[in-house]
């Protein structure tokens, strides 16, 4: 998933206080009808989880990474959102190996681009491990989002969606091992020139926890940390976000680093129990474990997040 490992601690504190709520059920207080948000399926983002995971694992550079690939693009092809593969090659600490981005794009009627990212890799040498939360939930979780909001445009921002490839280390995160994906995404656009173009990049990272901790850690805007609170609470889900009490390193540091306005929609939290972190990384990281309900309850807020980010520029542009 990411650099977590260096802030273990931190984790364990903020879950002995957070974690342990069961997810509430949507209820009539959340989106009002005809908003994005209100159109979020958890069944369906829950459904496109199940396939996914079923593919097997996703070990970059592997037969099964490239199957999850392919499975990435016809999805979004089938809903209408056009979609590539991004393939370069990469040094790691076991070689060099491919990697995949899957890229999905619906135009927008200005110059901006809003960016939904979620990696779709698998940790490498875990023994039945399904990578059912992490990388399967928001993974599920970004292709109904592309659903919703490509049944909703045109947009006056352009909407891209990047599946990154080769978030997960071998050994340790650093120079050359972990988010390998987003980082030559980032770069490239840099090159490009259509980094300065996105307004904001939002990230998930293992949302579907039955028992829904949202952590959003520090290092990202603190306007969209905002935002992200303020759709909660609008949903009628506050209680289940909460404030990280550190930095966590993953896919939207990439973006975040050269200047991109970022958030991290991350559910930290993923034990048997309070206080406990026991199922990441492990083969206990299975679709039992998930929940249609907070697959919806983030889906929510992050459409209503994006809502609020494309009403903005409409206004601006009036």
């Amino acid at each position: 998933m990411n650099g977590k490992g260096a802030i273990w601690v931190l984790s364990a504190v903020l879950c002995a206080a957070g974690c342990g709520q069961q997810a509430a059920e949507p209820t009539a207080a959340l989106a009002e009808a005809g908003k994005p948000g209100a159109q979020v399926s958890g069944e369906s983002a829950l459904e496109e989880v199940r396939r996914f995971v079923a593919l097997g694992p996703k070990e970059p550079g592997t037969a099964g990474a490239e199957r999850a690939a392919a499975h990435l693009v016809a999805r979004l092809r089938e809903i209408g959102v056009e979609a590539e593969i991004q393939e370069f090659r990469d040094q790691t600490p076991v070689g060099e190996r491919t990697f995949r981005n899957v890229l999905g794009r619906i135009p927008g009627a200005g110059g901006g681009i809003l960016l939904l990212g979620s990696h779709y890799d698998t940790k490498t040498g875990i023994e039945g491990f399904e990578g059912a939360n992490d990388s399967g939930s928001s993974t599920g979780l970004l292709i109904e989002l592309a659903r919703v909001l490509k049944r909703n445009g045109p947009h006056p921002l352009e909407i891209r969606f990047a599946f990154f490839d080769g978030e997960e280390c071998w050994v340790e995160y650093g120079p050359g091992d972990g988010f390998h994906g987003s980082e030559h995404l980032a770069a490239a656009m840099e090159v490009d020139g259509s980094l300065r173009r996105i307004a904001a990049m939002i990230l998930l990272d293992m949302v579907g926890d039955g028992d829904l901790t949202i952590t959003i850690p520090r290092n990202g805007t603190p306007g969209l940390i905002a935002l992200a609170f303020e759709a909660a609470r609008a949903e009628g889900v506050r209680k289940h976000f909460s404030l990280y009490p550190g930095h966590i390193r993953d896919d939207h540091m990439a973006f975040f680093r050269r200047g991109v306005p970022a958030v991290n929609l991350i559910d930290f939290c993923y034990g048997s129990a309070p206080g406990k972190n026991d199922y990441w990384h492990t083969a206990e990281d299975s679709m039992d474990k998930l929940s249609a309900e907070s697959l919806e309850i983030v889906g929510r807020v992050a459409a209503r997040m994006v809502e609020e980010l494309l009403r903005r520029e409409a206004a601006a542009e009036k």
